[in-house]
């Protein structure tokens, strides 16, 4: 038994080991700290003179920078930093450069070689307890919700008053009460009754002005508490949907106190992005085209939206058929123009609702209202004479589309009228994830500190060190050259297995580094089980090539079995954990996949080649010459 390897399976070792070291080459190249600068609108593009205005800005404040970009797209730029300490400060100067209608976020630009990444090589994701993620906080604006609620008031109030005939005037006052007036007070009995059956919830209070009969209707405490958790709890699960879409690895969104949501995202390349769609409040309401003789109380007017159609605007009924909420679906598309559309599928009472008033409206127009919350940012002196920036949100209502209804619509229809695929493309994942019930704002966005994140990844990358320099210090010793085998395949199974992350886009997180740690372990196990059968196999009288050959064959059974019990709890720990219990299950099972290629395949090639082929009279194995 001559124990070699024919030439294909040298080939095969040698093939995957190139490839390992290729894919993990990324990760010996550390980003950039960087500022990304998107527009607020996807179609918005970022000029030259813009990118000038923020080098300008920058080299006023003292911040050192170098490799500006913008992409071929026209829609991002990217600035590098030359200290990570200095981004919020340099963020806060490009913010004030460029103002409201572009978004700066913080980002890591990745400094890989293009000889690498042309080929798909890119370095691991870390997580947010390593580096590499941004940290959100962001505040719920439940008053905006409570405000909301009450014009709904308002409006079905309106209608039901309308329907049921009885003579009115409704208004929102100051005090935030629905104040409703009437010329009798039988009609403000009839209404009273009216308003009860349909808002139980509302607080109802009579009231006499004059030759007034007045009617207020106020909500209770207890509805305005249902009302702000409900807006929350919404938009934790609207901004969970966001993050699904944007396809995040481990990321992190739960609620913190009363109104406050944090995310974390770790890895994410384009934070502009990411900050663009988590805080966009974006919305559709679908009203139907007043009639020119309408009452101005009655009807609204807007302007359009599209660039196209500058200037020109509607007047819509205030009352809303529907809004976004109830949108199940949202699908972006081309219609048979070639012109971008947004494929709308709505649930069951939204559907009910969309039939309903379209069939009874053919041939009329019906409106689709753009509504999106944006902001006014101010600078001014505060108390200690520092510069504040204020930041004022407002409401920007503008008009989409609005086509005549040729016949009654269903649950499924189109929108027009937007400017660009990536427009259409955006609003269908603001719809697809759902409406936020109440409008949101950044408090805080940072990276998460270097300091932190270099102190982890020293301590586990110690870790490892020192784990490997005792199993090394160990099998060559024990081992001799057999040692020697274990140790190459050992370095050779860390280099796969970080090339394996790195090809999969697996996040890295603290438990992950455990993962690598317990991986040595296991992979210098499989091969103390060769060994210890080999001696066994040399003391029971065999030959030193038969000894080898019965000890790689006799150890492969027992190996496979220990491993792949390893590789089902790793695979129920991934199914049911989450976060950094799920980075630890890929790592764990990543590496077992690994250290049986290299326990097994590898060090048996390095065997052979050192004592295949040839007459071996003594092995130098378990610590004595056998």
């Amino acid at each position: 038994m001559l124990n070699k390897y024919p030439l294909w399976k040298y080939l095969l070792v040698l093939s995957v080991l190139l490839l390992g070291l290729f894919y993990a080459a990324p990760n010996l190249y550390a980003p950039d700290p960087a500022l990304q600068i998107t527009g607020a609108s996807s179609s918005q593009l970022i000029e030259k003179s813009t990118m000038n205005r923020i080098l300008t800005a920058l080299q006023e404040a003292g911040i050192q920078h170098f490799g500006d970009t913008i992409d071929d797209s026209g829609r991002n730029a990217l600035v590098r930093l030359t200290d990570a300490d200095q981004q919020l400060v340099a963020q806060a100067v490009v913010s004030r450069a460029v103002g409201d209608g572009f978004i700066v976020a913080l980002n890591l630009a990745p400094t890989t070689p293009s000889w690498l990444s042309d080929y798909g090589a890119q370095p691991m994701k870390l997580g947010l307890d390593l580096s590499g993620g941004v940290h959100f906080k962001l505040e719920v604006d439940v008053e905006a919700a409570i405000e909301r609620r009450l014009e709904y008031y308002v409006n079905s109030t309106k209608r039901a008053l309308r329907e049921a005939r009885i003579r009115g005037f409704v208004t929102l006052n100051r005090q935030g009460k629905i104040e409703a007036r009437f010329q009798s007070e039988a009609l403000r009995e009839q209404a009273r009754e009216l308003v009860a059956e349909n808002n139980p919830e509302l607080v109802l209070v009579r009231e006499e002005k004059g030759d007034s009969w007045n009617l207020l209707a106020s909500m209770s405490e207890a509805t305005r508490k249902e009302i702000a958790e409900y807006s929350v709890s919404q938009n934790l699960t609207t901004l969970r949907n966001r993050v699904n879409e944007l396809g995040v690895s481990e990321p992190l969104v739960q609620r913190q106190g009363q109104n406050r949501i944090v995310v974390e995202l770790p890895g994410i390349q384009d934070t502009a992005e990411a900050k663009r769609i988590l805080g966009k409040v974006a919305n559709l309401e679908f009203r139907l085209v007043a009639n020119l003789d309408a009452a101005s109380s009655e009807k609204q007017r807007f302007d359009y939206r599209s660039a196209d159609r500058a200037g020109a605007s509607e007047w819509l009924e205030r009352d809303v058929i529907i809004t976004g909420e109830r949108v199940s679906n949202a699908q972006s598309s081309f219609d048979q123009n070639g012109m971008p559309n947004v494929q709308i599928s709505l649930d069951n009472e939204g559907g009910t609702l969309m039939s309903r008033a379209t069939r009874n409206n053919v041939k009329r127009r019906m409106g689709v209202l753009f509504i999106e919350r944006k902001f006014r940012t101010r600078y001014q002196v505060g108390e200690d004479g520092e510069e504040v920036v204020v930041k004022t949100p407002y409401d920007e209502k503008k008009l989409l589309t609005a086509p005549v209804i040729q016949s009654a619509l269903g649950a499924q229809f189109q929108i027009t009228g937007l400017d660009n695929p990536l427009e259409a493309s955006e609003l269908a994942l603001m719809l697809r994830a759902g409406a936020l019930a109440a409008p949101i704002s950044f408090v805080e966005e940072r990276t998460v500190g270097p300091s932190l994140g270099a102190e982890n990844i020293r301590l586990g990358v110690q870790a490892v060190y020192f784990g490997l320099g005792l199993v090394v210090l160990f099998m060559v010793l024990y081992y001799r050259v057999f040692g020697i085998a274990a140790v190459v395949a050992l370095t050779t199974n860390l280099v796969l297995l970080v090339a394996v992350m790195s090809m999969l886009g697996a996040t890295l997180t603290l438990p992950g580094l455990a993962g690598i740690v317990l991986t040595v372990g296991m992979a210098v196990d499989a091969n103390v089980l060769i060994f210890s059968r080999i001696r066994e196999e040399v003391n029971n009288g065999l030959s030193p090539q038969m000894a080898i050959h019965s000890g790689y064959a006799r150890a492969f059974t027992t190996i496979l079995d220990a491993n792949f019990t390893t590789f089902i709890v790793a695979v129920i720990l991934y199914a049911v954990g989450t976060g950094p219990i799920k980075g630890f299950a890929v790592t764990l099972s990543v590496g077992i996949l690994t250290s049986l290629f290299t326990a097994i395949l590898g060090t048996r090639a390095i065997i052979n080649l050192f004592y295949g082929g040839r007459r071996v009279e003594k092995l130098a194995i378990g610590g004595r010459k056998s």
